[in-house]
């Protein structure tokens, strides 16, 4: 099951909110969406749900257009949308029932709403009015009515809101796990939730695609701010040693026994700067890895 964008726009009078995007998601990714507020996450994550019409461009989701086939394509798609609408007067299970029967489960309703209801830890709660729940619980809720079809694409907008530190370890192994079987798409202003889940990042700003890569591309791509720090038992005679080893870029020193290997692959560096240690009998007392945090990437993308 994939998602597809292509040439996807949306403009409110002179506004394009989203300008002529492109991208494509395979099954099995979990790709963070990020961009300012206002630079067309949302947006476009509405019109590949259905809940918007395109200007102009296509999106389709396991190969059925958005606009000509939009049934076949919500009945594939799970969307937890930014304001999470729920029906505050019924009761935590009414609803569920409620969304499994829009979505005809039929005879499976029970057996896949105690499915959710475990996934998304609300057996706590869910004897409950939602109006009665936290902002954290309403979320799992919103959560579950998104996955009571068991659908094949799971859009996710800004999932993690009001979770506690600990709420949050919770859902974010579950998106994890639905991430190996289905294909997700999601956004958050948290990046520490993107690293912690996330293979690929889109960054979008002012309606306009900046970045789409690889989590690890990006961070070890910008090869100015990716180092290791290695600190040896014994001072080394000069800094030609290291500047000699395949994939440093640059040689920092920071005091007799330490160093800083600037690199674009941090990771063949390692494996280059071990073998050196080994061949010269160099004592290693401590190795770390520097690579720039998402959030300065993201900042340095958006500014």
């Amino acid at each position: 099951m994939s998602i597809t964008v292509t040439q996807l726009s949306k403009v409110y009078g002179e506004q394009r909110a989203v300008n002529d995007i492109s991208f494509a998601l395979t099954k099995g990714e979990v790709v963070g969406f990020l961009g300012p507020n206002g630079a067309g996450k949302s947006t476009t994550m509405k019109m590949i749900t259905g809940y918007l019409p395109p200007t102009s461009g296509t999106a389709s989701v396991g190969g059925y257009d958005v606009v000509t086939h939009p049934i076949e394509v919500r009945q594939r798609i799970g969307y937890l949308p930014e304001a999470n609408p729920l029906y505050t007067d019924m009761y935590v299970r009414e609803f569920l029932t409620f969304i499994a029967s829009i979505h005809k489960l039929g005879s499976n309703t029970e057996k896949r709403i105690a499915e959710v209801i475990g996934m998304t830890g609300l057996q706590p709660e869910s004897k409950k009015k939602i109006g009665a729940l936290s902002k954290g619980y309403k979320q799992r809720v919103g959560l579950a009515q998104a996955l009571i079809h068991d659908p094949e694409v799971l859009i996710l907008d800004e999932p993690t809101s009001g979770f506690d530190p600990n709420q949050l370890v919770d859902i974010r192994e579950l998106i994890s796990e639905l991430g190996k079987e289905k294909t997700i798409l999601l956004s958050t202003h948290i990046m520490q939730e993107v690293e912690a889940m996330c293979s690929r990042v889109i960054i979008i700003n002012k309606g306009n695609i900046i970045a789409d890569d690889s989590l690890t591309n990006l961070q070890q791509g910008r090869m100015d701010n990716g180092y290791i720090q290695v600190s040896f038992g014994d001072p080394l005679p000069t800094t030609a040693e290291l500047q000699q080893l395949t994939g440093v870029t640059n040689v920092k020193q920071q005091d007799p026994r330490t160093w800083q290997l600037f690199a674009g692959n941090l990771e063949e560096v390692r494996k280059n700067l071990l073998q050196f240690a080994l061949i010269n009998n160099r004592n290693i007392l401590s190795l770390q890895s520097n690579s720039q945090s998402l959030e300065s990437i993201f900042r340095e993308l958006t500014k």
